[in-house]
């Protein structure tokens, strides 16, 4: 590792297609060392396209250029920098009561979002994909609502009512078709289709206590969404329809039992009708720390499903799913950041797990996706950010240390 450099821990995701998406790379992005407190760092999927801001400078945000080492653009803003959101069409930066869409080809500013309700968090998301360019914020500071609005067109689309309390986490899929959300309460997660903001699937998280929920995220596939919290459980929810078609074909006791409870419902109070309805966690991962900010994802590893929890100390997790039967989660790698470091200083060339044996979701595992040949319009890695430059999609050069498909993982050691 060069001296002129510092690298950070990264978790975010990874667009190999127009329309297919890999999500939750993790990655490892060197940073200028100009910039030693840095407190944001966002990359363009797994382009060399990065966006700092520091604590010396809150209100300055950085795009670099990482792999040649030189600064593409800065800009200022009136406040604080609370969050960065970019796909290959625009870059959103958000203050506490203003956000700005920047055209990531030319990085100019095209639309200017004054007196936003007051979100000290930086809270917001930007879908992935371009195509469904959507971007959602609170719309209120005092109660769970969402405003969702086309970064494409710049023009706002609905508003939807998603929960009582102010919000704390929002995603969207792979796609840019639906989107979770969480309160402050951290109790209840829901998921609304985009851009309609219908409710679609209601989870429960807990009942005992309120949580502060730190990340949500879909899988590629929308089948599963994970979501971490300030507690020592990660809980994955499985988003499936239930049809009364299935329950007449398997006509079990808990069938007869759920039926009971639906008829049931019609005559109690909203809230508790509400909390029957919802849908509990279909797995589980039981960390061995609390208190602490995470950061999870779910992604395709060796064409198995994993679930990924970077922790605030500095360790990243990785758990097998079953995809199947669900439950508690297994912990088959855990990694620090020293670790990968030190890897990188004794054998940059060798990025690869230890070969990992086949298990039940060897037989449920889904085919690699090969790179799209699709042209973009967007941010170019040989130019950086030259105007109106259209290049293939596979020409986004893959970072040094990026969970982009089978082929590429951390430089890690053993399990410790």
């Amino acid at each position: 590792m060069q001296e002129s450099t510092q690298y950070y821990l990264c978790c975010g995701p990874d667009h190999t297609g127009q329309t297919e998406v890999k999500v939750s790379a993790v990655c490892l992005v060197p940073v200028p060392v100009e910039c030693p407190d840095v407190y944001i760092v966002e990359r363009l999927f797994s382009s060399s396209l990065v966006v700092v801001v520091s604590l010396s400078m809150p209100r300055r945000m950085n795009v670099y250029h990482f792999k040649k080492g030189t600064e593409i653009c800065n800009y200022s803003y009136s406040n604080n920098i609370l969050s960065v959101r970019l796909n290959r069409q625009r870059l959103v930066v958000c203050l506490e009561e203003s956000i700005y869409i920047h055209n990531i080809k030319d990085m100019k500013l095209l639309k200017t979002l004054l007196n936003t309700p007051t979100n000290p968090s930086g809270l917001c998301a930007l879908s992935v994909n371009h195509s469904n360019s959507y971007l959602v914020y609170p719309g209120s500071a005092t109660i769970g609502e969402i405003t969702v609005y086309d970064a494409n067109n710049l023009s706002t689309v609905t508003l939807i009512q998603a929960h009582d309390s102010p919000l704390a986490a929002l995603t969207f899929n792979a796609s840019g078709t639906k989107l979770a959300s969480a309160s402050e309460k951290g109790t209840v997660i829901r998921v609304f289709s985009i851009p309609e903001g219908q409710k679609l699937f209601e989870f429960r998280r807990g009942m005992k206590r309120y949580v502060s929920i730190s990340s949500l995220s879909f899988s590629a596939d929308t089948q599963f969404l994970c979501a971490s919290s300030n507690t020592e459980t990660v809980h994955i929810f499985k988003l499936e329809q239930h049809s009364p078609s299935q329950d007449e074909e398997s006509p079990t006791w808990s069938t007869y039992v759920g039926k009971m409870f639906t008829a049931a419902s019609t005559y109690l109070p909203t809230q508790v009708s509400d909390m029957m309805h919802q849908d509990r966690a279909f797995a589980t991962v039981r960390l061995n720390m609390f208190g602490l900010k995470n950061i999870c994802a779910l992604a395709m590893i060796q064409k198995l499903p994993r679930l990924l929890v970077a922790s605030s100390n500095g360790y990243l997790y990785i758990y097998n799913v079953d995809p199947q039967d669900g439950g508690e989660c297994v912990l088959v790698q855990k990694h620090s950041e020293d670790q990968v470091e030190q890897k990188e200083e004794e054998d940059p060339e060798d990025v690869s797990l230890p070969p990992t044996s086949q298990s039940y979701a060897a037989t449920v595992a889904l085919p690699s996706t090969p790179p799209s040949s699709t042209t973009l319009m967007g941010y170019s890695e040989d130019g950086g950010a030259q105007k109106g430059e259209v290049i293939p999609e596979h020409e986004f050069a893959e970072g040094p240390v990026c969970l982009d498909d089978e082929n590429e993982f951390p430089p890690v050691g053993n399990q410790s």
